[in-house]
């Protein structure tokens, strides 16, 4: 996407997209400000106008209705196609592109889960009486998606939109326990990190054996790796193609992880394929 660059042209202060601003000094009293439109609004411009037109457009007819200069419109238009962002037809006209098609693809499954999880996550918080998180992956990182508070009320640090390295969590081990034995050692060099407790493991080939365990058992347990005294009981979500799409956890103290009443690794298992039931997936 362009970039704003500064250059003195006349007088004048350009950000190198056709967008100036008068930097003459005047005598008559305070200088007007004048504002900017930055390269991200333009952009916005670009994808508002397409999607509520609903119809390819040229970068003129794009420039003319969103009131830019077409010389910032076509610099723009050139860098989102070279990004994917927006493909040019053969006759020039500019429509939405392969990257917005997979971030779609990826936003839709991700509501379809949360939505079909909600239910489950809100019984199995009253049931355990502890806090519940769904959990997905982010390239070599845990992140939490959802979650709710259980009516114990036990203090957890991590907030949805927290982000973990994937040794430090029992549902970081899941969500890669599908993977062929070389990718998940790829996936682990890159992530592995020191956890503040010092506990986590950060043996490659040890934590690609325990991820895939976790997988095949379809439970996975951590305690103390993260946080001092707190631990995780976290079952896959698993679609039809046996992906781990994320993962459903209970977060607690340490102790009560073999506690009998509730069974909380019963609980959180059974929750994992109610789930996969409500989004249809059936396990091969």
């Amino acid at each position: 996407m362009a970039g704003l660059k500064a250059g003195a042209i006349d007088g004048r202060l350009t950000n190198g997209t056709g967008d100036t601003v008068n930097m003459q000094p005047t005598t008559d009293g305070p200088r007007e400000k004048r504002t900017r439109t930055s390269a991200l609004d333009r952009i916005l411009q670009i994808l508002d106008f397409l999607q509520q037109s609903d119809r390819p457009a040229t970068a003129y007819e794009i420039a003319r209705a969103v009131g830019a200069p077409a010389s910032t419109i076509y610099g723009l238009v050139e860098d989102m196609v070279g990004k994917e962002i927006l493909d040019r037809q053969d006759n020039g006209a500019l429509w939405f592109g392969p990257r917005f098609y997979h971030y779609g693809l990826t936003y839709a499954r991700r509501l379809d889960l949360l939505s079909a999880a909600n239910q489950e996550m809100l019984d199995l918080a009253l049931a355990s009486r502890e806090t519940v998180q769904i959990c997905g992956r982010d390239g070599d990182q845990m992140v939490v998606l959802a979650m709710v508070d259980g009516p114990d009320h036990f203090q957890v640090s991590s907030r949805v939109g927290s982000r973990t390295p994937l040794n430090w969590s029992a549902s970081g081990r899941l969500l890669i326990g599908h993977l062929p034995e070389d990718e998940r050692q790829a996936v682990l060099s890159a992530a592995i990190r020191p956890s503040p407790t010092g506990n986590a493991e950060t043996d490659v080939a040890a934590l690609s054996q325990a991820a895939r365990r976790a997988y095949e058992e379809g439970l996975s347990i951590q305690a103390g790796e993260s946080d001092f005294s707190v631990a995780c009981i976290a079952a896959p979500i698993i679609d039809g193609e046996g992906a781990c799409r994320a993962t459903i956890s209970i977060v607690v103290p340490d102790h009560k992880v073999d506690q009998d009443e509730p069974d909380l690794k019963d609980l959180v298992q059974k929750s994992a394929r109610r789930i996969e039931a409500r989004l249809g997936w059936r396990r091969r």
